[in-house]
Order: structure tokens, then sequence, then C-alpha cells
């Protein structure tokens, strides 16, 4: 497997509002096409930093290949805008034709795609849900807060976090929400990761794509910066997904799996004092 990560931004010169050059860095984009056995299956607009684990992460959120054991190799191409998966059996996509079949375009950004053998295998899937603590969600809020450098940076990306508790295991930023979160599937893939004890975090918003990338994860648990859709919502209902959103500090609003929320650090509300002051005060007066 090749390891041609780009750099992630590049330094430009813009305008400020006080009409002063200044040099900032912008995100990176690139088109990378993805063949398998030299069969063009998809282009996909990435960041560019972590294309292995992107295409084959794309490969096994879409049900296009089984198991990792089906890839002999994956080399990545800049030149030529493009990665090259070799199966083990030399013989591309099996059924290929009936996979890609039907295309469904979804929210994603740089406009995503379902192919109807993702749809066709998705309710195949039994998740067991885990319990996750109000503390550990805090904990891991303020643990994840470090990772976002690049959009602190230059903007423009969206992070996604592969977790266990308030430890974060892998932290992906991309163009897209989508692509961050199949290449963290990639990595889970090539080194054997579990997902039934983990928590997948994203600053996108959880729509029914997001819900399925997660699904064939194995992960149960969904948290995120951002809202949520009607659809992702259901989807998660159906599949067993515990659904965290809007989380940011200490508020996050829990649209789904709140059986499995155990609330062991509720907040004070701002409109509650502490009686301590109060007395203070009373006895000042």
């Amino acid at each position: 497997m090749t390891r041609a990560g780009r750099a992630p931004t590049e330094a430009v010169i813009a305008v400020d509002e006080f009409g002063e050059e200044r040099e900032v860095n912008v995100a990176g984009e690139f088109p990378l096409t993805l063949k398998v056995d030299d069969r063009e299956v998809v282009t996909l607009m990435t960041l560019g930093t972590h294309p292995e684990e992107l295409s084959l992460g794309y490969l096994r959120n879409q049900r296009l290949v089984e198991t990792i054991e089906d890839v002999r190799s994956v080399e990545v191409d800049w030149d030529r805008e493009q990665v090259k998966v070799t199966t083990t059996h030399g013989q591309g996509i099996i059924d290929w034709e009936n996979k890609l079949s039907k295309r469904t375009i979804t929210t994603g950004c740089a406009q995503g795609t379902v192919f109807s053998c993702t749809l066709d295998k998705l309710y195949d899937i039994r998740l067991t849900g885990i319990q996750i603590k109000q503390s550990t969600i805090y904990g891991l809020l303020s643990n994840i807060a470090s990772f976002n450098e690049l959009y602190k940076k230059a903007g423009a990306v969206h992070g996604c976090a592969l977790c266990h508790g308030e430890k974060v295991l892998s932290f992906v930023e991309d163009v897209g929400r989508h692509n961050a979160a199949d290449a963290i599937s990639g990595r889970m893939w090539l080194d054997q990761i579990r997902g039934e004890d983990k928590i997948f975090y994203t600053t996108g918003r959880l729509t029914s794509e997001i819900v399925m990338k997660t699904a064939h994860m194995g992960i149960s648990v969904l948290l995120s910066r951002s809202g949520i859709t009607q659809m992702g919502r259901e989807l998660a209902r159906d599949l067993g997904v515990t659904m965290i959103a809007r989380a940011k500090g200490k508020h996050f609003l829990v649209y789904q799996g709140v059986e499995n929320v155990i609330f062991d650090s509720i907040p004070r509300r701002k409109s509650q004092r502490d009686p301590a002051a109060i007395l203070q005060s009373e006895t000042a007066t």
C-alpha cells in the first residue's frame, strides 16, 4: 500500500477588509478516481491526506468489497489523479452490474453517492447498543477540541473521530464529512478494529448517509456538534443507533436512544443560583 497523503493546506494571498494583503492557508481539494482492477468506480473530491484509507473505507461502506482479505494492493498516483485497488481474485467488484445499477445522490458534500447494494444489505445489520455516560460525553467533547487543527488553520473542512470512551483513537479531516468517515472506516478495516464499543464523532450533520456508514462500521453511538435530518433519525431508530447532536460544551440533545444515555452529570441551569450565594446576599442586605 502506498503512503501518498498530500499536505492538507496551501498558502495563498488574500485581501482583508482593510484592503491589505495577508498570507492565509486554504484547504486542499483534489479529484481522486477510484479504480478496482482497472475499472472505474467513482471520482471523489478529497483533501488528499488519507487517500488509501479513504478508498478502502469507501469500498467497505458501500459494500462493494466484502472483506479486507479481498484486497491485494492499493496504489495512489496523484499525477494521474487516481487510486488503483487490485483484488486478490482479479475479478474486480463481484456482481458489478447489479451492485452499481442504481445510484442515489445523497446530501453529502460534493454530492455523495449510495449504491443499491449498500441499501439492500443495510437492514442485515443488527447493532448492539452500548450505554454512554453524560460525563463521558462531556469528557470526549473536551478532549476532541484539540484535534480540529486544520479547521482552525484553514476552515472549509469537516472532522470525524473514532473514540473509545473519552479517548480519541483516530481523527480525520476532509472536505466532506463522508470522506472523513470513509477514511476512518478504511483504517478500522486495515487494523481489524471492531466498532461495537466505539463512539463515532463528527463535526457535520447526522444524515441518513452518516448513519449508514457508521452502521456498516458496527458503531451504535453517533455524536455530532451539528444537527440531524429526519431521515437520519428514522434510520437510526430502525438500526438501533443512539443519536446525540448539537453537542458542544455542556449542551447536547439526544434525538434517538435516550435509554442508552446515563445522566450522571446534569449541569445546573443558568436560572439556578447557589443557595450559599443567595444566603450571603440576603445577609449582606
